[in-house]
This record gives structure tokens, C-alpha cells and sequence, in this order.
């Protein structure tokens, strides 16, 4: 009787990678546009496969292809030290706003940009 089969289903903004996700993510990163001016540093971060962190978590006869979930915590344990690094100490001066994004390639090692908004007195 001309019925489709199955319902829709409309994902929320908290499901990760759906449109309403993307959408939000990008109207909060104008917002911080509009708020704090355009970003003076874009910094793309790579995980390192043959990072000692990696390796030596790596149970015996395993490579890196086989253990996704060791290369995604140790890349955000690095994430968020490059993070601390950035707005605790102050290493490019002083942060009043930042984004990013975590992707994945296609060998599946994550890699991060980061957009950086510094104050007056920190712009280059």
C-alpha cells in the first residue's frame, strides 16, 4: 500500500559525527569568532605511531594496526598536555580562546587542528 518500511530517526547534537553534531560544533566556533576575533594560530598535531608511549603498551606480537583504542588514549593524553602547554604556560602567550577538531586518516591515526585566539598584547 505504497508503505516504506523501518521509521526516521532524527539523530541529537550529542551523537558524535551526526549533522546536528557538525552543525553545533560550527556555530560554536563562530560564536568564539565573533566574540574573540579571527584565530592568530593554527597548530595541526599527528600521532606518532612509533611514539615509546605507543610501543611500550603494545602487548607481545602486536602492531599498531591491531590496537586502536592504545593510540587513541595515548593521543589524547598528548592532546591535552599540548593543551596544558598552551593555555597553562603560556608558551605562545596568553590564550583567551581555542578550538579543534580530532580526525581520523585513513591509515586510522588520529591528528588534531587546533585554531588558537590570543589576547592584544600576545598577537604576533
Amino acid at each position: 500500500n505504497n508503505l516504506t518500511p523501518g521509521k526516521i530517526v532524527i539523530l541529537p547534537s550529542s551523537f558524535q559525527g551526526s549533522p546536528r553534531n557538525m552543525q553545533q560544533n560550527y556555530q560554536d566556533a563562530m560564536a568564539m569568532v565573533s566574540k574573540f576575533g579571527k584565530p592568530d594560530l593554527f597548530v595541526t598535531f599527528t600521532c606518532n605511531p612509533k611514539a615509546a608511549d605507543i610501543i611500550e603498551n603494545l602487548p607481545t606480537g602486536q602492531n599498531v594496526e591491531d590496537r586502536p583504542d592504545i593510540v587513541a588514549r595515548v593521543f589524547r593524553m598528548h592532546i591535552k598536555e599540548l593543551l596544558k602547554d598552551i593555555t597553562e604556560k603560556h608558551i605562545f602567550g596568553h590564550v583567551v580562546g581555542y578550538v579543534y577538531v580530532i580526525e581520523f586518516q585513513k591509515r586510522g591515526l588520529p591528528h588534531c587542528h587546533l585554531l588558537i585566539m590570543l589576547d592584544d598584547q600576545s598577537k604576533l
